[in-house]
């Protein structure tokens, strides 16, 4: 039986897996590294105690594969918080953070400043990529809303027929410029399938405040989303202020999602998988849901990040990774809300 009970325990077990996950990730890769020594290089370098461990085995852990490990936990849990914040207010169980387009924006950014460059933009690729895709990503969500609020309602269905409409016009604007990159095309293909290779402490600085606001704005409108849940009518009756409420968690989400696409590319399905599951398994309580879809989103890319780098012969995209996950996740949801749709008819 789904009640607080079950919430606790789903989320006592993720608190204790998350931190395990993260340390035995930092043991695996090339170099493997007992996770003794993880744990001494990471309070070796939080100490400042010189001397505890080797040079190399600090390095390797510290300054590579653990800002990699936090941004896979940050990335992942803010997709999923947005998915579980998306699917509620807009009451479509298949909306996750890309349903309004961001990723699109996100995406035509990025692409627009590596042609750039192959027309002489002097700006480095780290610096400009990440705020091109987030400036494109901020830019697609005013556009969506800007389309969606001609009746000062902003609608669940105009929301998304918006997303969908400026996503089809972005993406014909991206294959236009992955024509003019000539050589540079791969450049864009790569970003585009979502990758945290190139991540570094300066993206975690940027992530983690971002995330933890956004995720503190969600939480604190967790109760309002419950209500939204029985209807608009309905939530207005009580005193919740429907239309304010979904402006301000839609920027909040939107938000998000730019900063993670910036950072890491292109990562679907993270939103759209985890908030599902955790409801069928906890309900839909969305004081629960959101704060257990953060931690059932870190872990999940998490794994999906270690099994890419670190398991499989060859480094696989991780968005292609998610997608391959992801894809057959979505069919099931699909066909079951066919099947239930039936059912009541």
């Amino acid at each position: 039986m789904r009640g607080p009970g079950r919430s606790w325990v789903t989320g006592l077990v993720l608190l204790l897996l998350l931190p395990c996950a993260m340390v035995i990730s930092a043991t695996m890769g090339f170099m493997e590294v007992p996770a003794i020594e993880v744990l001494h290089a990471v309070s070796g370098r939080l100490l400042h105690i010189p001397g505890q461990i080797d040079p190399v085995v600090m390095a390797v852990v510290t300054d590579v594969r653990l800002p990699r490990i936090f941004a896979a936990v940050l990335v992942g849990g803010a997709l999923a918080v947005c998915g579980a914040v998306f699917q509620a207010i807009l009451l479509n169980p298949l909306a996750d953070p890309y349903t309004l387009g961001i990723s699109s924006g996100a995406a035509f950014g990025a692409s627009l400043v590596i042609v750039l460059q192959v027309f002489g933009l002097t700006l480095p690729a780290s610096f400009s990529v990440p705020v091109f895709a987030f400036a494109g990503s901020v830019g697609t969500l005013f556009a969506v809303l800007a389309l969606a609020s001609g009746d000062r309602r902003l609608s669940s269905t105009n929301l998304i027929l918006s997303g969908v409409i400026v996503a089809a016009i972005l993406s014909a604007a991206i294959g236009l410029l992955k024509f003019l990159a000539d050589e540079q095309v791969g450049i864009i293909i790569f970003w585009l399938m979502g990758s945290l290779a190139g991540v570094s402490w300066g993206d975690i600085l940027l992530l983690l405040p971002v995330t933890l606001a956004g995720l503190l704005v969600c939480l604190m409108s967790g109760r309002e989303l419950n209500i939204m849940a029985t209807g608009e009518r309905a939530a207005a009756t009580i005193g919740v202020n429907t239309v304010r409420l979904r402006w301000i968690l839609l920027v909040t989400c939107s938000l998000m999602s730019a900063l993670c696409v910036a950072v890491s590319g292109i990562i679907g399905f993270v939103g759209l998988i985890v908030p599902h599951f955790l409801r069928y398994l906890v309900g839909p309580d969305n004081r629960w849901l959101i704060v257990l879809s953060f931690l059932g989103g870190g872990l999940l890319l998490l794994f999906a990040d270690t099994l890419t780098r670190a398991v499989l012969p060859a480094e696989v995209p991780i968005g292609v990774l998610t997608a391959l996950i992801g894809g057959p996740v979505f069919c099931v949801i699909f066909k079951n809300r066919q099947h239930d749709g039936s059912k009541g008819l």
